[in-house]
C-alpha cells in the first residue's frame, strides 16, 4: 500500500460519518455528514485544510466566487516567509497544490446559508446543501464600494479594485487610486511602474500606509496625491471612463479630474452574510470569536480576515486557519 493510500485509509478510521438531520421544507431528510465543512479557500481556508486533514478528518472546501481569495489579485508579496517576493496568484496555486495532492475535496460553489440541526450544521449554495458536524468559516473580504454616481455604470470599463487584474488595459494611460493605505499604495506603486500617470486621491491628511509603503509612494514621480478629499462622482461616455469629480472635505469645494481608469483601494467588508443570522457579528459584519478561534455557536469556527480586525495579513489568516483546524479536532473528539 503507498503511503498515500495508506493515509486515506488511516483518516477514513478516524473519520466516520456521521448521520445529521437536514432542515428545509417538504419534512427535511437525513444525510451523511462531513467532519468539517471549510468555507473559503484563501490562506486561512487553505491552511485549516492542511491540518484538517493531517489530523484525519479529511474535510471538504467549499472555495466560494474567487478562489484563491484576496491574494489572486495581489502583485509581489515580499513578506511571506520562506519567499523573498513571489505574486500572489502563484503562492495561492502552490498552496492549493499542496492541499489538493493530500487528496481534500474541493466544491466550486458559494455558501448562501448556514443553519443548525440536530446533530451539527448544514451549509446551504445555491445548488446543494453539506451537512457537517463542524465547519470552519473562512470566507475573506470584499473591496468596499465608494457608492458614487457613475460606479456601478464604469464597473468593469474603467472601474475596479484589482489593479494587477485590470492595470495593464491601462499602461501608459492616467489613472487614479481611491484610498491611502498599504493596498491603496500597493495599487499606485503597481500602475506607476506600469509606465500610468497615478493620482492617488485620499481622505484624510496624511497616507495610513506602512511607512515603507509611505516612502515608496512618496519618493514616486510618477505618483500625484490629493488629500482631504472623496471622489464623488465618476464620469464616462457611455463606454468608458472619461473623469472622476473630487470633493474636497474641507473647502467642500469640486473638481473633475481626466482620467482613464479608477481604481479603488477604501477597505474591505467581511464575508458573512450568509451566516450573521446565526452567529454573532460586529457592527461592521466581522465574526465574534472567544477562546481563540470559537464563534457564538459550539462547533463552528472562524479564520482570517471574517473575524480579524486587527492584522488582517496574508500570514495572520493562514496562522489562524491553523489553529482553527486545532480547535476543530478539539471539539470533534469531545462529541
Amino acid at each position: 500500500m503507498s503511503c498515500f493510500a495508506a493515509s486515506l485509509a488511516i483518516c477514513a478510521i478516524l473519520n466516520p460519518r456521521k448521520q445529521v438531520c437536514i432542515l428545509g421544507t417538504g419534512g427535511g431528510g437525513v444525510m451523511e455528514a462531513e467532519k468539517v465543512v471549510i468555507i473559503g479557500s484563501g490562506p486561512a481556508g487553505l491552511t485549516a485544510a492542511l491540518y484538517a486533514f493531517r489530523l484525519g478528518r479529511l474535510p471538504l472546501v467549499i472555495e466560494g466566487p474567487q478562489p484563491g481569495g484576496q491574494l489572486m489579485g495581489t502583485s509581489n508579496i515580499e513578506n511571506w516567509p520562506g519567499e523573498q517576493k513571489i505574486q500572489g496568484a502563484l503562492l495561492m496555486q502552490k498552496m492549493r497544490e499542496q492541499v489538493q495532492g493530500l487528496g481534500v475535496r474541493f466544491v466550486s460553489e458559494t455558501a448562501t446559508g448556514l443553519e443548525k440541526c440536530e446533530n451539527g450544521f448544514v451549509i446551504s449554495t445555491k445548488n446543494s446543501r453539506y451537512p457537517a458536524q463542524a465547519v470552519i468559516i473562512a470566507t475573506g473580504s470584499a473591496p468596499r464600494k465608494l457608492g458614487c454616481p457613475g460606479e456601478a455604470e464604469y464597473w468593469g470599463k474603467g472601474v475596479s479594485s484589482c489593479s494587477v487584474c485590470d492595470g495593464p488595459l491601462f499602461a501608459g494611460r492616467p489613472v487614479v487610486v481611491v484610498g491611502g493605505g498599504d493596498s491603496a499604495a500597493e495599487n499606485a506603486q503597481y500602475l506607476a511602474r506600469l509606465g500610468s500617470k497615478v493620482t492617488l486621491v485620499h481622505a484624510l491628511g496624511a497616507l495610513t500606509a506602512s511607512r515603507a509603503m509611505q516612502e515608496m509612494v512618496l519618493s514616486n514621480p510618477a505618483i500625484t496625491i490629493i488629500y482631504d478629499s472623496t471622489v464623488t462622482g465618476i464620469e464616462g461616455d457611455g463606454i468608458a471612463v472619461t473623469g472622476v469629480v473630487i470633493t474636497n472635505s474641507k473647502t467642500k469645494s469640486e473638481r473633475t479630474i481626466p482620467t482613464d481608469g479608477v481604481f479603488i483601494a477604501i477597505g474591505l467588508i467581511p464575508n458573512t452574510q450568509f451566516c450573521r443570522t446565526l452567529l454573532e457579528c460586529r457592527p461592521s459584519g466581522h465574526i465574534i470569536t472567544t477562546s481563540h478561534t470559537q464563534t457564538s455557536v459550539e462547533g463552528i469556527y472562524a479564520a482570517g480576515d471574517v473575524a480579524d480586525m486587527r492584522y488582517r495579513q496574508a500570514i495572520a489568516a493562514a496562522g489562524s486557519g491553523c489553529m482553527a483546524a486545532l480547535d476543530v479536532d478539539g471539539y470533534l473528539k469531545k462529541i
